[in-house]
């Protein structure tokens, strides 16, 4: 038997003739793909015939920008590639919201966008679009495959550049000629993942670890934020040895939250910014000085600051920095801590003081906002929603955030339990996430509650989808912070031009989005009275347990505001 003949035998090829469409499959499932997010087209149906051999999964969404935002939820909860599929034209550029989400979410990803032949390029086909030239700004690899020969290859390189430094997204489009012809099998290279991945846990150098290991043992007021990038890394258990062996106050955002449960020692919530002011060595790991850090002024101008991220870009970016390190987050921070074992005091020293400082202010911190979590005002008070939704939380539960004042307003409040519990859109600030993370997660833990909490104009966006969670056995509870309104943007229409012309194109209809979840066949109740919450949402619990998802609508004050919103922070 000829070598191209065996190799056909072992993997179980039923003709030495291949498609395009198989050859994507095959290619995929080397990648550890085992679910792609469509929406059918002419342009990409043989791949679905592939995958159905190869056993890949396909969940069909009722928008693409859904598929898009479900592929990055998926990475995000799995630490696999995500990848959606989309047909060409519109189909390619309603995903195109979500790839730019997962850009700056450095969540990787491969978008599949079909195209027209390549025997018509340039004659006006069927939904044809410069597909490459509008996708390559955002994203990390975006290149036609031009043989049906190159397939895999080509989808073996859009995913090695995936994970090249920081994670994000990447697209290929594939002509319909391209996808549809047969080639002869051994024609057809096809990567196995397993032997041409490079090892990606690299800890810069040496030197600057020891470095930082001096830096942290000789501090007395140190503190570190740890970013989605922790996460990203699988590098939970190496952050939490960091802060508890050295002793450091510990911060969380993005998916870095539940990094250290709420009741941790080492675990910080509400004093950040005292701590940026206080602090004599502040590490950053894993997120940028963007926005959210106020391009690193809240950071205190003569505080020795260390910079540790996955892309060498982002370290320095937007402030000076005292020392920089590049790599995988985890494995720096485990180098750090073994290079500091035995030099530490290990909690009765100097930092004791610090420590105790801080946890004073969170508890005075918390006690001001008690007021607002447990208000028992009608309207609903949004911090009253905030503070049920985190008593309402199991250790299982994972939580997502979609919206303006919604996220923020939680992110008061919510505390997850583990390291994954916390999504939200990341810092393109999209709105419309929530139901395709919702479906993803259920997706990949079937076993965990899922609860997303909308702001109503978020839920109205991609909330058809619902029906999409349902059709797969991927039931969720959607909780809607309904102020009939897209309040974060309203506040500041108001002070900038008064009430009269504030109030113009961002008041929303009063929706009763509990029927929406009656019509799909699952449960739906509307709440008004504060009292009323916490039964409302186990009611919904138990709905959702029979298969089905439940929305709870809760109405809450649309003239209360997060604290962000009134100081307009995000364009600051």
């Amino acid at each position: 038997m000829s070598d191209a003949a065996r190799k056909v035998t072992e993997l179980k090829i039923p003709q030495e003739k291949i498609s395009g469409g198989h050859l994507v499959a095959k290619a995929l499932k080397n990648e550890g793909v085992d679910v792609i997010f469509t929406l059918c087209g002419g342009h990409i149906i043989d791949i679905y015939d592939g995958c159905l051999d190869e056993g890949i999964k396909i969940v069909d969404v009722r928008h693409e920008q859904v598929a898009a935002h479900a592929a990055d939820g998926y990475a995000r909860q799995t630490g696999k590639p995500g990848c959606a599929v989309v047909t060409a034209g519109p189909g390619t550029t309603n995903a195109m919201t979500g790839i730019a989400n997962a850009f700056r979410a450095e969540s990787p990803m491969l978008l599949i966008g079909g195209q027209g032949a390549l025997t018509q390029h340039k004659m006006g086909s069927l939904q044809d679009l410069p597909h490459v030239d509008m996708l390559a700004p955002i994203t990390k690899f975006a290149a036609t495959v031009a043989s049906t020969e190159r397939i895999a290859d080509m989808i073996s390189m859009a995913f090695r550049e995936c994970y090249n430094g920081a994670p994000g997204p990447s697209f290929l489009e594939i002509p319909r000629d391209v996808l549809d012809a047969k080639v002869d099998f051994s024609a057809a290279r096809i990567p196995e993942a397993g032997r041409y991945r490079a090892s990606t846990k690299a800890i810069g150098d040496p030197a600057d670890i020891e470095k930082l290991a001096d830096i942290l043992v000789g501090s007395e007021r140190p503190c570190v934020l740890l970013g989605t990038q922790v996460w990203t890394c699988a590098g939970t258990d190496a952050a939490r040895d960091f802060v508890r062996t050295l002793n450091i106050p510990a911060y969380m955002n993005g998916s870095g939250r539940g990094t250290l449960p709420p009741g941790d020692p080492h675990h910080f919530h509400r004093t950040r910014r005292l701590a940026f002011d206080k602090a004599d060595v502040i590490v950053i790991v894993g997120t940028p000085f963007d926005f959210r850090m106020g391009y690193g002024k809240r950071l205190r101008a003569d505080a020795t600051v260390v910079q540790i991220d996955m892309d060498y870009r982002t370290v320095g970016k937007n402030r000076d920095i005292s020392l920089g390190l590049v790599g995988d987050v985890g494995a720096i921070l485990k180098a750090v801590t073994d290079a500091a074992t035995g030099r530490v005091d290990r909690g009765a020293g100097r930092r004791t003081a610090w420590m105790e400082e801080l946890r004073a202010e969170e508890v005075r911190s918390t006690e001001k906002l008690m007021p607002m979590f447990t208000s028992d005002s009608v309207p609903i008070h949004p911090y009253r929603v905030a503070w049920e939704l985190n008593e309402f939380l199991t250790d299982d539960t994972i939580y997502i955030g979609d919206g303006g004042d919604v996220v923020t307003i939680s992110a008061q409040a919510v505390q997850p339990h583990s390291p994954g519990h916390w999504m939200d859109p990341g810092p393109l600030g999209t709105l419309g996430v929530g139901t395709a993370f919702a479906l993803a997660s259920k997706l990949a833990h079937p076993q965990k509650e899922v609860l997303c909490y909308y702001g109503d104009g978020a839920f109205a966006m991609t909330g058809f989808d619902m029906e999409t969670a349902n059709r797969f056995n991927a039931p969720f509870l959607a909780v809607i912070g309904n102020n009939s309104a897209m309040n974060q943007i309203r506040y500041g229409q108001i002070m900038k031009y008064g009430e009269q012309r504030g109030n113009v194109g961002n008041m929303l209809g009063d929706v009763p989005f509990e029927d929406f979840a009656k019509m799909l066949g699952g449960y739906g109740e509307g709440v008004r009275e504060p009292g009323e919450i916490r039964p409302a949402l186990e009611r919904a619990r138990e709905a959702v347990k029979s298969g089905k998802s439940a929305v709870v609508n809760i109405w809450v004050d649309p003239n209360e505001y997060a604290p962000g919103t009134k100081a307009q922070t995000m364009y600051k």
